[in-house]
């Protein structure tokens, strides 16, 4: 998270309250969903809110997308790998827990 908001810190005034605003709320998105399936503590609402988490992800990588063709001297590549780190391990826990969701 520290790099979205590293990055967002750079932009011009004139995005605080557009695109850094919505960058910002798709990245603490993304773990508040995951804590708040967790709490709940039934796997298959677990699931569900990990399922939320990535459509967050797929939000904010959208956004960093359009940060690189609107401000392209702006280094967007460590949030990005960030991101990209969040979403694999995402994915392997969500495969995982559907999987043990199947088993008789």
């Amino acid at each position: 998270m520290k790099e979205v908001y590293k990055l967002t810190n750079e932009f011009p005034k004139s995005e605080l309250y557009g695109l850094s605003s919505q960058i910002q709320r798709a990245a603490i998105s993304i773990p508040s969903n995951i804590a708040e399936g967790y709490s709940r503590k039934n796997i298959r609402e677990y699931i569900q809110f990990l399922h939320i988490a990535y459509g967050s992800s797929a939000e904010l990588e959208t956004q960093l997308i359009i940060v690189k063709e609107l401000y392209p001297k702006l280094n967007g590549n460590p949030a990005e790998s960030f991101l990209e780190e969040i979403r694999k391990m995402l994915n392997t826990i969500i495969s995982k827990l559907e999987s043990n969701l199947t088993k008789p």
